[in-house]
């Protein structure tokens, strides 16, 4: 998929999830509608329970609605099948998760060439591209050392240059800072506030409003549903 810039990156229309836990039925979602454009810097934030982690996940395509629609830049994705929406996440989404997710014996350039090791781009693609990756995070000169070499900053940043390497169209943050010491979840928002002026569409999932009050745009939800939408402080500028 190519960006549609005239179209919202994000639509979501009266999305629905239940999940069965013995006899009963949970509704995790209760009829999202929801629009990110393109080059937006949102945050999804609520309580234990409200359905932000059940909402990130249909957004990242890790999972389907059971009813409604989900519209990643122009294209319906909540009715593909699983093959397909694998595609979608590996070129159009970039994930960044809490507990960084990475391979603990391969090096820095290795972790972050693994999704372009998936779209199956040659061997010299992939190293310069991880490369470019490593380097708009500040790590160029950490390419060859492994997680347990790097602090937990470092693996964090790591963990973004491989969300960034496919140059996805999404990069979808989950508590990317509750690993963190407050220090240096700072650095790791001050580099999320420079992606976001460089251009790119990001959504932060997390319950700490710090951390939301960061984006332009705060949703906040309660029980299954959007309940506010609001602006944040938007201390990165714009």
């Amino acid at each position: 998929m190519s960006p549609t810039t005239d179209r919202p990156l994000i639509r979501t229309e009266r999305l629905l999830r239940r999940y069965k836990m013995g006899r009963e039925t949970v509704e995790a979602l209760r009829g999202v509608d929801l629009v990110i454009e393109h080059g937006e810097y949102a945050a999804i934030t609520g309580p234990s329970g409200s359905g932000k982690s059940t909402l990130m996940n249909l957004l990242g395509c890790l999972d389907t609605p059971d009813e409604g629609g989900y519209w990643l830049n122009g294209q319906l994705v909540s009715g593909m099948r699983d093959r397909q929406l694998a595609h979608v996440r590996n070129r159009e989404i970039g994930f960044v998760f809490q507990s960084f997710a990475l391979l603990p014996r391969a090096t820095a350039q290795q972790n972050v060439e693994l999704p372009l090791l998936y779209a199956k781009l040659p061997r010299r693609d992939r190293a310069q591209r991880a490369a470019e990756a490593l380097a708009r995070v500040g790590l160029a000169e950490r390419a060859k050392h492994r997680p347990a070499e790097l602090s937990g900053g470092q693996r964090q940043r790591v963990a973004i240059a491989r969300a960034l390497v496919t140059r996805p169209s999404l990069l979808l943050a989950d508590e990317p800072t509750g690993n963190l010491d407050t220090a240096t979840g700072e650095e790791i928002l001050a580099l999320f506030d420079e992606l976001h002026r460089a251009g790119n569409t990001v959504i932060v999932v997390t319950h700490e409003a710090e951390v939301a009050g960061r984006a332009q745009r705060i949703l906040r939800m309660v029980d299954g549903r959007i309940v506010s939408d609001t602006s944040g402080t938007g201390i990165h500028g714009s």
